[in-house]
């Protein structure tokens, strides 16, 4: 694995390590407000910030979401760590404050009504997450209620136009735009002469696939990590380079990084 990173440490200052947030650097759980980052891993992404060239976490939660869990003591952000939300629809500022992409403004009450109107009847243990530009169903508690939801989503997605996306044990509507994780990482690896992206599910896709355009189209060193648990999907494991076990595998493999890029030759040991 040592070997496979190597080419992200020619260069730390051209180089971007961007991570996904949920199953990568926070454990999955039944709430999702309930979700906290493996402890350690604020301070982490703080010391990957003063090394590498850009440092980012790119998640479906909300922009505010990844502020607060990833502040405090050591915070990533006052470091320079790129927060982003909504997988594109929303970035903090360096201040905290969230400012939301121009083209998402008038989906807002589209959204808002969708979510409305998923909560009515939803059966028990069914989340409806309601985002601001986005809102999320989640069966994780109610297995059998999958079905229920992939038929209200879809009418939802009729009725207003928002566009369907899966997740673990969900499915979310968004404003049909074009913004994704792969634009994102499209657009923080501009100039790098290398790249990874760590993730866990089918939402990170679109970061791999942009690494592996970015190295076809520029040369850029490019390396996609696949964060595996029990739920992970194959399509997942089939497009990554390196795989590792859960959160706590993905901070170890950051700490490497971090610690790495300090100390010459380091990488040198396979």
């Amino acid at each position: 694995m040592r070997t496979r990173l190597a080419p992200l440490l020619a260069d730390p200052s051209r180089t971007a390590v961007v991570t996904d947030f949920d199953g990568t650097l926070a454990p999955i759980v039944e709430d999702p407000s309930a979700a906290r980052p493996v402890p350690g891993a604020a301070a982490l992404l703080a010391g990957l910030a003063r090394t590498f060239a850009v440092v980012a976490v790119v998640s479906g939660r909300p922009a505010a979401f990844l502020v607060d869990r990833l502040g405090g003591p050591g915070a990533a952000q006052a470091a320079g760590v790129h927060l982003v939300g909504l997988y594109g629809l929303e970035r903090a500022a360096p201040d905290g404050t969230v400012v939301v992409a121009e083209e998402v403004a008038p989906w807002a009450p589209v959204v808002g009504g969708a979510a409305t109107r998923l909560s009515d009847g939803a059966p028990d243990g069914v989340l409806v997450e309601a985002k601001g530009a986005a809102v999320t169903v989640h069966w994780r508690r109610a297995p059998g209620a999958a079905g229920w939801v992939a038929a209200r989503v879809e009418a939802e997605a009729a009725r207003t136009g928002l566009a369907v996306h899966a997740g673990r044990r969900s499915l979310e509507l968004r404003p049909p735009v074009p913004v994704d994780k792969g634009t994102v990482v499209r657009s923080l690896t501009e100039g790098a002469t290398a790249a990874c992206y760590a993730g866990d599910d089918l939402g990170d896709l679109p970061a791999f696939a942009a690494l592996r355009r970015r190295a076809q189209e520029d040369g850029m060193a490019q390396v996609s990590v696949c964060v595996l648990d029990e739920e992970t999907a194959p399509e997942v494991v089939a497009l990554a380079d390196v795989t590792v076990r859960g959160p706590a595998g993905a901070c170890a493999l950051l700490a490497w990084l971090s610690e790495a890029a300090r100390v010459p030759g380091a990488a040198a040991g396979g």
